[in-house]
Order: C-alpha cells, then sequence, then structure tokens
C-alpha cells in the first residue's frame, strides 16, 4: 500500500473536485492539518463502510486482487474512492447479489454510496493534526498522482462478497454431538 501522506499531486486532484480548487489548495497551503468538505459524482465518488469490515475488503483488494484507490478513515468509517458512477452502479449489483436478502448475517454491513449530489470530509492532506486524530480522521491509502486508479463498482462488489465470506465462516455439517462415541474405522477391511 502507499503512504499516508498526500502528495502535492494527490492534493491538487482532491481540490479539483471541488467548486474553487485553488482556494482549497491555499487553505491546505496554509492549514495542512485541516480537513475539507468535497463533493462526491464528477472527481471520484466514496464507498463508505464500517472500519473492521473496511479493512477486511482492503485486504482483499491487496493479496488478492488489482489493489484500491485513495483510501481514507473518518469517524468509524472506511472511505474507499472510487470511479466516478460507482455509488449508482453498486446498490443495484449488491441487490443482484442478494446482497441484502433475508437470511444474510448482520456480518455483512450495508455499503454507504456517496456520489452525484453528495459531499465527503477527507482527511488533512498533511496527515492528522491533533482534532483529526481524536475524529479518526487520516488517510491509509493517499493520493499521490494527478489521476489515481479508482475501482468502479464490479471491483467493490467483488472485494465486498470476499471480504464478507471471509469474516463469516459457515460449516455444512451439523454440530458434533460431545457425547457421541467415535470409532476409527480407517483400518478395517
Amino acid at each position: 500500500m502507499s503512504s499516508s501522506t498526500v502528495t502535492l499531486d494527490g492534493a491538487s486532484w482532491l481540490a479539483s473536485a471541488g467548486t474553487y480548487p485553488r482556494s482549497t489548495l491555499a487553505l491546505w497551503e496554509e492549514r495542512p492539518d485541516a480537513p475539507v468538505v468535497l463533493p462526491c459524482g464528477v472527481v471520484f465518488d466514496v464507498v463508505s463502510v464500517p472500519v473492521v469490515f473496511g479493512r477486511r475488503m482492503l485486504d482483499r483488494l491487496w493479496e488478492e486482487g488489482p489493489g484500491s484507490g485513495p483510501v481514507a478513515l473518518h469517524r468509524g468509517r472506511t472511505l474507499l474512492f472510487a470511479a466516478p458512477g460507482t455509488a449508482q452502479r453498486l446498490p443495484s449489483l449488491m441487490e443482484w447479489e442478494e446482497w441484502g436478502c433475508r437470511g444474510r448475517t448482520d456480518e455483512i454491513p450495508p455499503l454507504l454510496c456517496h456520489g452525484n449530489g453528495d459531499a465527503v470530509t477527507v482527511p488533512a492532506p498533511a496527515g492528522p493534526g491533533p482534532a483529526a486524530i481524536c475524529e479518526g480522521s487520516r488517510w491509509i491509502v493517499a493520493p499521490d498522482t494527478r489521476h489515481p486508479w479508482l475501482p468502479g463498482p464490479e471491483v467493490l462488489l467483488w472485494a465486498a462478497v470476499r471480504a464478507a465470506r471471509a469474516a463469516v465462516r459457515i460449516s455444512i455439517s451439523p454440530p458434533a454431538d460431545q457425547d457421541a462415541k467415535v470409532y476409527d474405522v480407517s483400518r478395517r477391511r
């Protein structure tokens, strides 16, 4: 995974999501420890998941998949930055996969999708300041280029399904009867 400090190119990419990118960059130049609220839907979408499940998704993305785009923590949520349009498409893919059906366990949390018309708070580019540390706001995978790779809805669905499978171990055998007599039949003719 990459660094947890945003590069100048990464800051420019983040700021480009806002209405006034130069003002955002000027704010960060003056206060590099200031988080800001940026709109979603044009430069990036964000998929927000509880922090533990987000870590499981990141593990799947980096160990078995293509990696991730920028990822942040903010107030107990993992924010996965995704390709624009992901927030609109991912819920229908999840429904198609029967994500929300009864019978699924509580281990599988809802994925909150932020797209066109939404905004998210992004951590400070210079790393967490004292206030951000209290809120748990920081970069896990900081943006480091003007054009970072952003996963689409299919990649995030893939990671979520695998994270859920890793979190919930389901046995197809009934639980063992503790009082049952067990005989070794491997040596019988």
